[in-house]
């Protein structure tokens, strides 16, 4: 699994320079990204500390490769242990560190699972430290996909270092499908690039009359039926009946500000549903 650190050096690195670290994990393989100044630090949350020890060269790289392809044959050696105790938990990743001072179990479970047991027969097979790593649906994406539906690398497992919050309401005000497929990501979860620009969409939307409210133009009265929110415009029915769209800087007044909800075709309040 990724993960964003603060390493110190004694020579200039540069970025995208792949090099041999010494992190709280043990020896690993790691990628500059960039200096670290005090923006770049506060940008990271609870972020690895360690060192640089030296560039990669062609016997880390050697090493590096024949530990990944050990990944698979890993697998195999812990389920059979994991069946050998019933344990409810389901195995989705093994990591070797490159210096081999630790292995580290990716797991997933509904509940807290007691793996005391499983660590003493996995330390005796791999003859090293075991680390058991509880993760989520997330997580997992986070490990095992490739690439996302915008044909980009998926974002939590290129820079993301914390999950963000995503929910429906930020699919609606951005006019986004509500269709599950469409809008979910390789987790089956709400697609987290949803969050990226909700912020923006909501200080937007704040400029703008909510559905409902009465406004008063140039050219009469009208009410707002549903808001352009990235135009700034306002789709309104007149009050001869008609449905225009106007710039919101046509607005003289607002005469009564609206509840924000769109009547869904019956009367009534119950047939009425957010925008």
């Amino acid at each position: 699994m990724r993960h964003l650190g603060v390493m110190t050096a004694t020579s200039e690195f540069r970025y995208g320079d792949e090099v041999v670290i010494r992190s709280d994990r043990g020896t690993e393989i790691a990628t500059v990204l960039c200096e670290a100044t005090p923006a770049a630090i506060g940008g990271l949350h609870e972020p690895t500390e360690g060192k640089i020890l030296r560039r990669l060269d062609a016997t880390d790289r050697g090493d590096w490769t024949q530990m990944s392809a050990m990944t698979r044959r890993d697998l195999d050696v812990c389920q059979p242990h994991v069946d050998r105790l019933n344990l409810p938990m389901q195995l989705v990743d093994v990591e070797r560190v490159l210096g081999g001072e630790r292995v580290v179990v990716y797991f997933i479970s509904e509940n807290r699972v007691d793996f005391r047991e499983l660590v003493k027969s996995l330390g005796q097979e791999f003859q090293t430290r075991i680390e058991m790593r509880q993760i989520g649906i997330r997580d997992e994406a986070k490990l095992l996909a490739d690439f996302g539906d915008c044909g980009q690398e998926v974002c939590c497992s290129r820079f993301l270092s914390k999950m963000p919050p995503v929910s429906m309401k930020m699919a609606k005000l951005q006019r986004a499908s509500l269709d599950p497929t469409k809008i979910s990501g390789r987790c089956g979860r709400l697609k987290c690039c949803l969050r990226y620009e909700f912020d923006t969409y909501e200080s937007l939307a704040q400029e703008l009359p909510p559905v409902g409210s009465q406004l008063l133009t140039r050219d009469g009265q009208c009410r707002v039926i549903a808001q352009d929110i990235l135009a700034g415009q306002l789709i309104v029915q007149t009050e001869d009946q008609r449905r225009i769209m106007i710039p919101v800087g046509d607005v003289v007044e607002i005469l009564a500000v609206g509840n924000g909800m769109v009547a869904s075709g019956k009367k009534g309040k119950d047939n009425l549903r957010p925008l």
